[in-house]
């Protein structure tokens, strides 16, 4: 059974359909990419599988269990977890405890406990840090997105501002991740990347699918080829 199933989803920002009849399927230990030009309805369909949008029509299953109308902090203690084209830190706190935020989806004790600092709340917060830098010294800025434990990280263009030496290493970090145990769903540019650690591909292009498969069958289609080097690209269905 897959981990995540995204059956025909669409969504709509007033007359724009920003995400059209978009399907896909991530298995258990894969590293599986979407791609597409800027406009096409990746961070859209990213924001709907993490519970921050909620489709239009269609279902996202994560599990077998159906995840629609469920709050993002449900999903991510569910094991879906996600990183962000601008990194979003507090900027206020140390990096240890932007880390430890992540890591607080995880925590037991509740408010009353945090505010009388009990020995219990104190004891998990100890925890929580070892946690934090044990996440810190294995994958460095990932650490806050790995600190809730996922099954499934998205990953939101992570080679975003990296040099080429950075993207290589960021690579070898996205295997050692999946190597882990973590399954990977990743938006990124660098066709690289994409091509160097995707198993598989799905293209999206004006919010609709236009290709999927292994790096080696998606490189060649007519399609993609269009999208990326100029020409004329089919509407879906044709």
């Amino acid at each position: 059974m897959a981990l995540l199933d995204v059956e025909n989803v669409h969504r709509s920002f007033g007359g724009l359909q920003a995400v059209r009849g978009v399907s896909l399927t991530v298995t258990a230990g894969q590293i599986k990419a979407v791609i597409g030009p800027n406009g096409a309805g990746k961070t859209t369909l990213f924001n709907t599988i993490a519970g921050m949008l909620r489709p239009d029509a269609g279902d996202i299953r994560f599990d077998g269990r159906s995840i629609i109308g469920l709050p993002p902090c449900r999903i991510a203690r569910l094991g879906i977890s996600r990183t962000y084209q601008n990194l979003s830190l507090f900027r206020n706190m140390t990096v240890l405890e932007n880390v430890m935020v992540g890591r607080h989806v995880r925590t037991r004790c509740g408010i009353l406990s945090a505010a009388l600092r009990l020995p219990r709340q104190r004891a998990e917060e100890a925890r929580v840090r070892d946690d934090a830098r044990r996440c810190l010294d294995q994958v460095g800025l990932l650490a806050r997105a790995l600190a809730t434990e996922p099954r499934l990280l998205l990953l939101d263009e992570p080679a975003s501002g990296l040099n080429t030496r950075e993207t290589a290493e960021l690579g070898q970090l996205i295997r050692r991740i999946r190597d882990g145990g973590v399954t990977i769903l990743l938006i990124e540019h660098d066709m690289s990347l994409i091509m160097d650690i995707a198993d598989d591909i799905l293209v999206l292009c004006h919010g609709q699918p236009v290709a999927e498969g292994p790096p080696a069958t998606v490189r060649h289609h007519p399609e993609v080829i269009a999208i990326y080097l100029g020409g004329d690209v089919p509407s879906a269905g044709h």
